[in-house]
């Protein structure tokens, strides 16, 4: 049992030793070009998907705010559809804020670890 003990811990730190000379040796990775696929890094891709998601939200939220004033102006006092018109509307609204929130944090989150702004 011993033996099998040294003998993992030789084989560990023979290849602590020799990983960093591997990696160092090893040419720099080179992206294949001509593929068709976005150039930009992942974190860039990720934040315009995101911004994408936010600004489709919004324009949701704003297309839901119309409808249910809408729905209110047509309600002709039925207190049912004053209802429901009064609960689409809070919902629009929720949505708008919540995408512009959300536009608010990606923003900070950029400017927070981007490390070439402080403010957003």
């Amino acid at each position: 049992m011993k033996n099998k003990i040294k003998s993992l811990a030789s084989a560990c730190a023979l290849t602590m030793m020799v990983l960093p000379a591997l990696v160092s040796a090893a040419p720099a990775f080179q992206a294949p070009t001509g593929t068709g696929l976005p150039e930009g890094s992942i974190t860039g891709i990720i934040t315009n998907v995101m911004n994408w998601l936010l600004m489709l939200v919004g324009i949701i939220g704003v297309i839901g705010f119309a409808i249910s004033g809408i729905l209110y102006m047509t309600a002709a006092g039925d207190e049912g559809r004053l209802g429901s018109a009064k609960s689409a509307m809070t919902f629009s609204i929720i949505g708008v804020i919540v995408a512009i929130i959300g536009v608010v944090v990606i923003k900070a989150a950029q400017g927070l670890l981007g490390g070439t702004n402080s403010s957003f």
